[in-house]
């Protein structure tokens, strides 16, 4: 088995895991746990939070011990984190426990994209994450399987042995992990700021672009099943079919997609892609609030959906592109550590801001979220030039303008 699929192997065990727990959570938490609405809300608040502020850390304990035995150790703390709430029964304790499977996932996904780093040729990188992005759609998909299954006992039973399977899942996925060659370790050169990553100007506001950008993450797993039941007359099944669409949709296409990003100039524009298409689905959703036929309705959400799944992998392909090109090849996981706390920020500030301006204002609200996912993506073309003029020449080669729009 060749090591991109030995990956593949440890993303899609935890990826069933991951999905399980999605699906299941905020019932296992509440009528399991014995936790209310509150309490859950408060707890994975503050347990992301903290996850956003140790991804950088973690990242850099993997550039220093290696990302392969920091990405080893952070899954088997996954697993035993989402095993103790098996047994947790307290608001405190679900804290604590909360805030390990959150710091232990942040640092894993740093930890992994350095191994990933380390193992593949900067030619084959964004190819390599877009395959292991749509096999971790795949097992997602496999894990609501299982998590939906519970959810129709709707028994202590049943949820506790889907949180047991998670728990399992990134078990497995350590031992899987174990199978992949190390990566060499760099010497720290005497006077290097421990944590560079915070003192680079240029790629913290492209991070923050990111994190911006992240905030579609929300829209189809809160706001749109919202909007569809508080301002449509769309049938229920529609709120599901519209995950599925995103699902498969990643699943099947996300490899071709990143086919044509292979340096930061076609990045970029996949990036300015993305906003267009993610402004294109905002317009689309709003035009439902028109009141025309259900079954119309219905599939005019489901092209909104399309439009912003394609929106999800152009941006998902220029920013691992811009990620690991921008990025010094010894500090590989305190750059992706830190590039990777925008969806912590996505999911601690979207959904206050997107339900402010989608529910509270209506189409309106969805025209001002498309426009702001628009601006965003045309400011990545000019702060990823920016970053690429404070880089060695051998490291990153800077686009431009003219470049990057013929692309």
């Amino acid at each position: 088995m060749t090591t991109s699929k030995r990956l593949a192997a440890a993303q899609l065990v935890s990826s069933v895991g991951d999905g399980a727990f999605i699906v299941t959570s905020a019932l296992f938490f509440t009528r399991v746990v014995g936790l209310s609405t509150g309490q859950v809300g408060l707890g994975l608040t503050i347990a992301w939070l903290v996850g956003f502020l140790t991804g950088v850390p973690l990242g850099h304990l993997a550039d220093r011990c290696g990302p392969r035995v920091v990405a080893i150790v952070l899954a088997l703390a996954t697993s035993l984190s989402v095993a103790s709430f098996l047994v947790v029964r307290s608001f405190p304790l679900f804290i604590v426990a909360a805030i390990a499977y959150a710091s232990s996932q942040t640092g894993l996904t740093a930890a992994r994209q350095a191994l990933l780093a380390g193992l593949v040729s900067p030619a084959e990188r964004t190819r390599i994450r877009a395959t292991l992005q749509a096999t971790a759609n795949g097992g997602l998909a496999v894990g609501a399987a299982l998590g939906g299954v519970a959810l129709k006992f709707d028994t202590a039973p049943a949820y506790l042995t889907v949180f047991a399977i998670d728990a399992v899942s990134f078990l497995v996925a350590a031992v899987l992990l174990t199978r992949v060659p190390r990566v060499q370790v760099a010497v720290r050169v005497q006077g290097e700021p421990r944590l560079a990553v915070l003192r680079d100007r240029p790629y913290a506001v492209l991070a923050l672009l990111n994190a911006v950008m992240l905030m579609f993450m929300p829209l189809l797993s809160l706001i749109a099943p919202l909007w569809i039941v508080e301002r449509t007359n769309a049938p229920g099944w529609v709120v599901a079919s519209l995950l599925v669409i995103n699902t498969l949709g990643v699943t099947a296409f996300q490899v071709r997609v990143a086919r044509s990003v292979t340096n930061l100039r076609t990045a970029t524009r996949s990036v300015r892609v993305a906003g267009i298409a993610m402004l294109a689905a905002c317009a689309v959703f709003g035009l439902t609030a028109f009141g025309a036929p259900p079954a119309a309705t219905a599939v005019v959400l489901g092209a909104a959906a399309a439009l912003l799944t394609f929106g999800e992998m152009k941006l998902a392909s220029g920013s691992w592109e811009i990620s690991f090109g921008l990025a010094p090849a010894e500090q590989q996981g305190q750059y992706q550590g830190f590039f990777g706390t925008g969806p912590a920020i996505a999911r601690m500030l979207g959904p206050v801001l997107l339900t402010t301006l989608i529910l509270g204002w209506g189409p309106i609200g969805w025209l001002v979220v498309g426009a702001l996912f628009l601006g965003t993506s045309c400011a990545t073309g000019p702060a990823v030039r920016w970053a690429a003029r404070t880089r060695p020449a051998s490291q990153a080669v800077q686009p431009s303008p003219v470049e990057e729009y013929a692309a």
